[in-house]
């Protein structure tokens, strides 16, 4: 295995070891084990939208409606559960809605050939702002106990939401590197038109990765809903930033190609991390956003000079 296919992964993962290390020498009580777990749990949901985001960013796409979407889904799922629908019927539905919320974006940019950021940003406005038509603010209340068993507070249900985020990431990481579809989604964001001449339909393959978004953008919502005692309409705000970012800090180029759901997963723990470690190592909260942002901008400046000595 050559490891210079993934210099980007690893120094990622470098600058993650570096900052555990730092955390372990001067703030140890940062690896509690409970401290650990809520970390990982408030992170499942951003891993799933993260294995989605990485598919369209590999197609040169973006979907910036994701906060949106999860806000919608999250809502959707908890209507379902209070009106007594069967919590797999929930879990299947709220797919469902989120899938279509996806295919949406999809077919207005791979069908009628719009670019993505003006479409993601249309429907980010518009998903949001039907929501606070059709909630007026209001939270989803007097959820059944089945639907909260999951994270309200007990560790089982806790490692079922971790377990289920692994499992989503093992699949689509497998299936990106080993399946006809996953070197489609690579031939497409490489080069659009040789994938073309090569019998891949690009089109479909930019339609597929934004319906599989919208579809994990659910799943997320749902791993997230179950967690709390209400559902928020205001949830998922910011989110897209924060999968985005952690995508293209993973190393996913944002010219679309490159990239793996590894390295989106190292860009998660690593952005995931961060908040915590300054809370422990006694630095101000507010400094969170701009750690992120100086190493948002080193990733996008780092991508850039390999793209041009390439």
């Amino acid at each position: 295995m050559r490891l210079g296919r993934f210099r980007r992964e690893l120094s990622v993962a470098l600058a993650l070891a570096a900052l555990l290390a730092v955390l372990g020498v001067l703030a140890p009580r940062f690896f509690r084990p409970e401290q650990l777990m809520a970390m990982a749990v408030s992170n499942a949901s951003v891993v799933v939208a993260a294995v989605g985001m990485t598919m369209v960013i590999l197609c040169r796409q973006i979907d910036i409606s994701i906060g949106s979407q999860f806000a919608l889904c999250g809502v959707a799922a908890g209507l379902m559960a209070r009106a007594g629908v069967p919590i797999p019927m929930v879990a299947v539905g709220t797919l469902l809605v989120g899938g279509m919320l996806g295919a949406v974006n999809g077919w207005l940019v791979a069908m009628v050939g719009l670019p993505s950021i003006v479409v993601t940003l249309a429907t980010m406005v518009i998903w949001r702002e039907a929501l606070r038509y059709g909630r007026q603010g209001a939270f989803v209340r007097d959820l059944p106990a089945q639907f909260q068993w999951f994270g309200a507070g007990q560790s089982t249900g806790q490692w079922v939401i971790l377990a289920a985020s692994l499992l989503v990431f093992l699949l689509f990481a497998w299936g990106l590197r080993n399946l006809a579809a996953g070197r489609a989604v690579y031939a497409t964001g490489s080069d659009p038109e040789a994938a073309r001449l090569a019998g891949v339909r690009p089109n479909r393959v930019v339609f597929g990765a934004f319906a599989a978004m919208g579809a994990l953008t659910g799943l997320a919502a749902l791993l997230s809903a179950v967690r709390f005692v209400d559902v928020d309409p205001n949830a998922g705000t910011g989110l897209e930033l924060r999968v985005i970012a952690a995508v293209v800090v993973g190393g996913v180029a944002i010219s679309g190609g490159r990239g793996t759901p590894i390295g989106a997963l190292i860009g998660v723990a690593l952005l995931g991390a961060i908040g915590p470690a300054l809370v422990f190592l006694g630095t101000e909260p507010q400094w969170e956003k701009a750690v992120q942002g100086m190493i948002i901008l080193l990733a996008v400046a780092t991508d850039a000079l390999d793209r041009g000595g390439r």
